[in-house]
């Protein structure tokens, strides 16, 4: 196992705390975004004070040097999800990722076809899906979950029909935290000639991943919650199927021809879908990131987050009665709660009073409601870098939820 205490060192934002008012600051918002290590932050100062010049567009040393540096982090990547590099697009993040395949795979859709989703998918992986319905004309249903809110293959199978086309869902998902068992819901979805799309923005930073083994047909996910840059994220797709998608965005790079009489030409993925000034520091960013998630690794970290989380439940069940955690039992660092009496924001609004970063809301994932019975719960997200003592504090003020109006007269 690694040493926390040591990994923290790496990361300035645990010792930039000015803003905290004196407060000790315990991040457990990761689910949302996650610190950056050091490393990071000096790979993507890297590309500025020594490239810092476009890719695959110059002539010249420095545009070769730039160029090659882009690439080795792709393979990176690529490597990091077992993948093939041609395989491994650069996007914003996750959203643009799944917009892509969505955009691009609608013209293999008509308007007797189905598409299925779950309600606890996040908004990135439904809205896109919408649009879709909406220009082509097809259904969208939805795969019942089970009485935990979790998918199973099982009720896939049973959700299936003549003309269901598409099933997308989400690793973890990033409310309830549940790992589906991706492997056997792709083999599912393939059995019956289904395309099998998967959200891996809450999987990809926690656990080891293997898009070969688990035969997803795509795969997205973004930098910046597997401690890199905002604004890069990665679109995985079998080579074949990238082939066939219909490029999101058009513009420079991206092509290799168009005339005065529409006839466009499109390069081979990943670059078809790569249009305009990629975001290369990013890139670079998170090459570091994935470095740095691999010296640690990946099994280590997911071993680490499943402890703390049981020990943050444990603590809070026997010394918080007034809590509802709506995911005891899940395998992984999301705790979603809600305080008796107590609405989400206020409970967040409270903890933030003690120095406590957790979220509250619907967490964009606004069709979950119905099964929570409730518009709105607090999420507290563990990642490798937090520790036993910062559970310890979040327990404590959790135990002054009663006392949620303080915070608003403190």
């Amino acid at each position: 196992m690694f040493d926390v205490k040591k990994i923290r060192n790496d990361f300035p934002m645990f010792k930039n705390n000015e803003y905290m008012q004196g407060k000790k600051m315990v991040y457990f918002d990761n689910a949302n975004t996650s610190f950056k290590p050091q490393q990071v932050i000096d790979a993507i100062s890297e590309y500025y004070s020594k490239y810092s010049c476009n890719t695959h567009r110059g002539d010249y040393n420095l545009s070769d040097l730039s160029d090659k540096k882009f690439e080795e982090s792709r393979k990176v990547i690529a490597d990091f999800i077992n993948a093939k590099k041609t395989e491994v697009c650069f996007t914003s993040g996750a959203s643009m990722g799944l917009n892509v395949i969505a955009y691009g795979y609608q013209k293999f859709l008509t308007k007797d076809d189905e598409i299925l989703l779950t309600e606890a998918e996040h908004a990135s992986n439904v809205l896109p899906w919408f649009k879709v319905a909406e220009t082509v004309g097809c259904k969208i249903s939805y795969i019942p979950l089970n009485e935990k809110g979790k998918l199973t293959p099982e009720n896939l199978e049973k959700s299936i029909t003549k003309n269901t086309k598409v099933v997308s869902v989400a690793h973890v998902t990033n409310v309830l935290g549940y790992v589906n068992d991706v492997k056997e819901l792709a083999k599912v979805a393939h059995k019956h000639n289904v395309l099998f799309v998967c959200d891996g923005a809450q999987s990809v930073p926690h656990m080891k991943i293997d898009v070969k083994d688990l035969d997803v047909d795509f795969m997205v996910f973004s930098g910046h919650k597997c401690i890199g840059p905002t604004g890069i994220g990665v679109l995985y797709g079998k080579y074949e199927l990238l082939d066939k998608l219909d490029p999101l965005m058009m513009g420079g790079g991206m092509n290799t021809k168009f005339d005065m009489c529409g006839d466009v030409g499109y390069l081979l993925p990943p670059l078809k879908f790569e249009a305009g000034t990629q975001n290369v520091a990013g890139a670079f960013g998170l090459a570091a990131a994935i470095k740095y998630l691999e010296s640690i690794g990946m099994d280590n970290i997911s071993k680490y987050e499943c402890e703390l989380k049981e020990y943050a439940v444990k603590r809070l069940i026997e010394e918080v009665p007034e809590i509802k955690i709506y995911n005891p039992e899940i395998d992984g660092g999301i705790i979603t709660f809600n305080y008796k009496g107590v609405h989400a924001q206020d409970m967040a609004t409270l903890l933030a009073s003690y120095g406590i970063c957790v979220r509250s809301g619907e967490h964009c994932a606004k069709l979950l409601h119905n099964l929570l019975g409730t518009d709105a719960t607090v999420r507290a997200s563990l990642y490798f870098y937090n520790t036993k003592e910062e559970v310890d504090a979040f327990v404590e003020a959790c135990k002054k939820g009663s006392d949620f109006l303080d915070a608003f007269f403190a």
